[in-house]
């Protein structure tokens, strides 16, 4: 059952992926042949077991927008845990009896409800005795099954939460976001309590499970444990926990402060909670707590420095903000150098100026933060231009809150993305420029144009001392720079990030003009619409591009980086002019569709990502397979053949 069930998952995630790569990146990772086969598997075992998750890609949940959250009580109330931070303390919770340890997860609680093996219902905790109804949001959680096998009513609470690595990216993607989510409970907040559940889905929320209420007619042994066993039997992900006594608390409190740092999932703590149901629901409740369970808060180790400066960070929103740099402290095992401010609202708070004795500590153990400023100098020196652009800055008053922003539209941390195209493979194809390392150099002040990234040798020490840079890195990332200075005339100018200039428009415009830079600078929009597959949008865009100054000086600069062999006439000329093909399936002879398609448009092919009646060819190795494709030629009497029928006809 738990291989299963685990094979479920394992297919959800492959078959997404696929799908993803297939829709948003024009490619394919698999064959369709391969993604039919497992999408039945798939099937197969969400009927053998009678669960289908949330995320699985044979259910199609529709998006809908409320006008506002309906309010629901609560059956009862949802009172809040005692707390401590000393683990004798939890000794004498335990005395004689065995218990459950697990993380103490720092999201949103979420109460769900299952009748005949579907979700009916799910309700947030609100204020423990009325919460908000958020049954479509929740459909919309990653990992959440949606239909179970127990038909019986099933009530169950858990957390919803958001892990550090969506937190980090998401922040980015949702425009001002930096400016009202400081966390990732923050931003789950906000996420699960959306009116419209499309902008829910698009935030990668999980579920995992910490408490059976009821289920009717099942037997759990009187042991919560037994309980959390068998919700994960009915496809829930619960969060992690170990059975613990009093002789093993201690052994048990360390080994999750080991852990901590490692779990991309918020925490905020751990819980105990009694194995024996029913002797901790005879112990009742106080006003505050129920008395079958205790929370355990890890003590802050907090170190006190001196603030060095004030570093101002530009973000790709427009956002800078202020971070602080104090001499190294060791905490929790790590030393640490630099916490985020977040805003001059809460500089202003902390009366933060340099020179100031600060006490620091990491929040969860994980993120560095201010606890207070001992010596409160003021704060002075905030900057009037953009330390990336030198652009003028304003402060801008948002939600009650003083935030700092760059006023250039063509700041270079704005456009992180254009940096990251130019570096991509179909472009510069430069390995280990990610769109956070890239992030990181513009900020830093190594890259404000993209001919630095040719001259980042300027700056080996300092690349190096940065966190997750290292000499190894650093030298690949040379080599990899200087591979990309022999390129192809069409990948330079896909690089430039023109409006609708893809890579196959690229390879058609430089092949008309003769691979000539200056024919490239030059071009009318009459002689680019003369071109094929060129229509008057790609021409005007093309064309105003170059017709700006600094886009010439741009283009210009790049050709003194770059080498540009003369591109060779491939055996047989121009054979596949007029010819257009489409590629599905996995490849033997090429390493990838990108390959292939470039072969294909130097020898005047076209190639498309859909099967017409204006097809001459469909490419794929499963000539007899029956995905849509395959179909669709087969209907338009187009021929299918295999990468070697296509090399024996391009010989």
């Amino acid at each position: 059952m738990e291989d299963k069930m685990k094979r479920m998952r394992e297919l959800v995630e492959l078959l997404n992926r696929a799908r993803r790569a297939y829709e948003q990146e024009d490619k394919e990772i698999m064959s369709n042949y391969e993604y039919d086969r497992l999408y039945d598997e798939l099937q197969g075992l969400e009927q053998e077991l009678n669960t289908t998750l949330a995320s699985s890609p044979t259910v199609q949940v529709g998006y809908e927008v409320l006008s506002e959250l309906p309010k629901e009580r609560h059956e009862r109330p949802m009172l809040s845990l005692d707390k401590t931070k000393d683990v004798e303390r939890l000794k004498e919770f335990l005395g004689d009896q065995k218990a459950m340890i697990s993380w103490k997860l720092d999201g949103l609680t979420i109460v769900l409800t299952y009748r005949n093996g579907e979700m009916e219902k799910a309700v947030t905790r609100g204020n423990g005795e009325v919460g908000e109804v958020i049954t479509g949001n929740a459909r919309m959680f990653k990992n959440l099954p949606l239909r179970i096998p127990y038909t019986g009513e099933l009530v169950l609470r858990g957390e919803a939460v958001i892990g550090y690595k969506d937190f980090e990216r998401i922040n980015e993607e949702i425009g001002d976001a930096d400016a009202k989510y400081k966390n990732p409970r923050n931003l789950c907040s906000g996420s699960v309590r959306q009116l419209n559940n499309e902008i829910t889905a698009k935030r990668n929320v999980r579920f995992y499970a910490f408490t059976l209420v009821r289920a009717e007619n099942v037997d759990f042994h009187n042991s919560r444990s037994v309980q959390m066993d068998w919700l994960a039997g009915q496809g829930f992900d619960v969060v992690e926990h170990h059975p613990v006594t009093r002789d093993t608390i201690e052994e048990e409190v360390k080994w999750f402060a080991d852990h901590i740092s490692g779990n991309d999932v918020p925490s905020d703590g751990l819980v105990l909670v009694y194995d024996d149901i029913a002797y901790g629901e005879s112990l009742g409740t106080t006003a505050k707590f129920p008395r079958d369970s205790f929370a355990f808060k890890w003590a802050d180790e907090i170190r006190e420095t001196t603030l060095l400066e004030i570093e101002w960070s530009p973000s790709r929103t427009g956002l800078i903000n202020p971070v602080a740099v104090f001499e190294p402290v060791e905490l929790e095992g790590t030393t640490v150098s630099r916490a985020s401010v977040h805003n001059i609202s809460i500089m202003e708070e902390l009366e933060l100026g340099v020179g100031d004795r600060i006490q620091v500590y990491k929040a969860n153990m994980i993120i560095p933060q201010i606890a207070e400023n001992l010596t409160r100098s003021g704060v002075k020196d905030i900057p009037e231009v953009c330390p990336v652009c030198g652009g003028a800055t304003r402060i801008a008053m948002e939600n009650e809150t003083k935030t700092l922003y760059c006023t250039n539209p063509r700041c270079q941390a704005k456009h992180v993305k254009a940096f990251a195209l130019f570096a991509s493979r179909d472009a510069m194809n430069i390995e280990g420029l990610s769109e956070a390392t890239l992030e990181k150099f513009i900020m830093h002040g190594f890259v404000k144009k993209f001919t630095d990234i040719f001259h980042l040798d300027r700056y080996a020490d300092e690349i190096q001392s940065l966190d997750g840079f290292g000499e190894k890195s650093y030298q690949n990332l040379q080599e990899s720079i200087r591979n990309a200075r022999v390129t192809t005339l069409p990948r330079l100018v896909y690089s430039l990030g023109i409006p609708n200039i893809g890579i196959a428009n690229a390879r058609m415009i430089c092949q008309a003009l003769g691979n000539d830079p200056k024919r490239i600078e030059e071009a009318t929009e009459e002689e680019l619409n003369e071109i094929s597959g060129v229509g008057d949008v790609i021409a005007k865009t093309f064309v105003e591009y170059f017709a700006d100054e600094e886009n010439r000086e741009t283009f210009e600069s790049l050709l003194k980086e770059v080498e540009i062999p003369e591109e060779e006439e491939p055996e047989g000329g121009k054979n596949l002019e007029g010819l257009t093909f489409v590629i599905t399936g996995s490849l033997e002879h090429y390493s990838n569709r990108s390959e292939l398609k470039g072969e294909i448009e130097k020898r005047g092919g076209k190639v498309t990502g859909s099967v017409t009646s204006k097809t001459d060819y469909l490419i794929n190795n499963d000539v007899n397979s029956t995905s849509s494709k395959n179909r669709k030629a087969r209907e338009l009497d187009i021929p299918i053949i295999s990468e070697e029928d296509f090399m024996k006809m391009m010989e």
